[in-house]
């Protein structure tokens, strides 16, 4: 079985001739569970229930948990999924529309996480939101797909978090070949662990995180994260909340497809013309999605 979908590859012409240059986007948004979450956790609960695992735990209220939730429940599997107090009413009704058993725990993602993981047992699964390899190996099956369509991008942007996503698509394009494709990666300016880290040469946690692009609330990146900007040209960028947000309305209309502030940042840096794009000729963008976001939620933004 199979949890994720080939997800559509459409040309963009508003963002294309915005920036002068053709804007593909990779709609991951699309997927069953909302987000691009369900390749890398689909393909990980997967592998856990082949080596017979009785139960999967998860410690993600977003897009990260609702992928274990919709993976359980296709894979006849339970599912545990620890949320803290800060997460919304919806996430925790989608949650539970998918059939998972929702714990409320403790005051950030950290506090939950570690709950999360003192209830697995041995017959338990832990999914972790974004570090871990098979995740990553299960994202980059969105580059096999987009270099599948005859489709060969000049760079890649997409949104950083925990930095899952962007293993994954490393992932991805080494092994199609595409070990010199530089990636521009987006954040909003109050959850800037990459940036900072790349800045630094180190992995750096942020005190806190601020602003409404919660699902990019990773305090600190994944080790991987930090050691691929080693191996492949990764220019990172900021935005404000506010143009996160204007973008996500543009895209919209646009494209007539919602997403969160957090896939908005990635898509203001073209809204926005931010990135000096002569030298590409086809720019592959991740539409990442968001499993919880409503026009009513980005309206009040």
């Amino acid at each position: 079985m199979t949890l994720s979908i080939v997800t559509p590859l459409i040309e963009s012409l508003t963002l294309g001739s915005k920036n002068d240059v053709n804007v593909w986007l990779k709609m991951e948004a699309m997927q069953p569970s909302g987000s691009f979450k369900i390749r890398g956790v689909g393909y990980a609960c997967e592998h856990h229930a082949t080596k017979g695992a009785k139960r999967f735990i998860s410690s993600s209220g977003g897009n990260a948990g609702l992928a274990v939730a919709y993976a359980g429940r296709k894979l006849s599997i339970p599912v545990v999924v620890v949320v803290p107090n800060t997460t919304s009413e919806r996430a925790k009704y989608l949650l539970g529309l998918e059939g998972a058993s929702v714990v409320t725990h403790g005051r950030s993602w950290v506090e939950a996480n570690q709950y999360a993981l003192s209830i697995c047992t041995e017959h338990d699964a832990f999914i972790h939101p974004f570090d871990d390899p098979l995740l990553w190996h299960g994202h980059a099956a969105m580059i096999d797909e987009v270099v599948a369509s005859g489709m060969t991008p000049d760079a890649v942007l997409l949104s950083v978090g925990g930095g899952g996503l962007l293993a994954g698509v490393d992932e991805g394009l080494y092994r199609n070949g595409l070990t010199e494709t530089p990636i521009f990666v987006a954040e909003t300016e109050g959850t800037a662990s990459y940036k900072s880290a790349l800045q630094k040469g180190t992995l750096v946690e942020l005190d806190e995180i601020l602003g409404i692009a919660t699902t990019l609330g990773a305090k600190k990146v994944c080790e991987r994260a930090l050691e691929l900007s080693n191996e492949r040209k990764v220019i990172p960028f900021t935005v404000s909340d506010e143009e996160a947000v204007s973008a996500c309305r543009a895209f919209l209309n646009d494209h007539r497809t919602l997403v969160e502030p957090a896939c908005g940042a990635t898509l203001a840096l073209l809204y926005g013309k931010k990135i000096d794009l002569k030298p590409y000729k086809n720019i592959l963008v991740i539409v990442c999605g968001g499993s919880t976001v409503t026009v009513e939620s980005l309206q009040s933004l």
